[in-house]
């Protein structure tokens, strides 16, 4: 671990902000005083200091939502830190994966970039992942889940077929249609089978590095 000396705030403070290691999705920003930084760097899980009610916190000391770190970061003026976690569970207390869900502005002509594109497939695979956990009645992905892998199995090759047809007849509008719905269940498919997504894109890596 690198020697640094971080700034504190007067109040003993330094703001964290605590980011997805996998999708990049910022999921909170917290605070941490010297003895919450030093928790987090010997338990490998964040500790925050809660400035409500004047005490150090576990995230997911209670919940079970623990934010394993995978690195922490500090800006140019050692005065706010990154913390990149994988989290087990939603960040904010709300159940919500991140705390930031309210849009204040959006620039619609603005296209997404494709890093941002690469992210929401991490995205979706957390979705699915707690559509699995919780089964909310009236769900889609509740119902492949229910039917078990034979119908999620039934359902890939059905839209598999109908990828082809949709490029043999060089059909643009339903081939995107067809390969999201592809996609969808191959990554249903994926965490019915407790295989992760990361795990795919290294063999894909892999490939090209040789």
């Amino acid at each position: 671990m690198k020697d640094v000396t971080l700034k504190y705030d007067s109040q003993g403070l330094i703001p964290a902000i605590v980011q997805d290691a996998v999708t990049k999705e910022v999921l909170t920003l917290a605070y941490m005083n010297e003895e919450s930084y030093q928790k987090s760097i010997e338990t490998g899980e964040t500790w925050f200091y809660s400035r409500s009610r004047q005490e150090l916190w576990h995230k997911g000391e209670t919940s079970g939502h623990t934010q394993s770190i995978q690195s922490i970061s500090y800006d140019c003026d050692q005065d706010a830190l990154v913390v990149l976690v994988n989290p087990t569970g939603p960040a904010c207390h709300n159940g919500t994966t991140s705390c930031f869900t309210e849009v204040l502005y959006k620039n619609d002509a603005e296209e997404a970039k494709p890093a941002e594109n690469g992210a929401f497939l991490f995205q979706l695979e957390k979705l699915i992942a707690e559509r699995q956990q919780e089964m909310p009645e009236g769900s889609y992905t509740t119902y492949l889940f229910e039917k078990g892998v034979d119908k999620i199995l039934k359902k890939v090759g059905e839209e598999a077929a109908e990828v082809i047809i949709a490029a043999k007849n060089r059909d643009y509008s339903e081939l995107t249609w067809e390969s999201a719905d592809l996609l969808f269940h191959l990554m249903v498919l994926l965490k019915e089978q407790n295989v992760p997504l990361t795990d795919v894109i290294s063999v894909l890596k892999e490939r090209h590095n040789k």
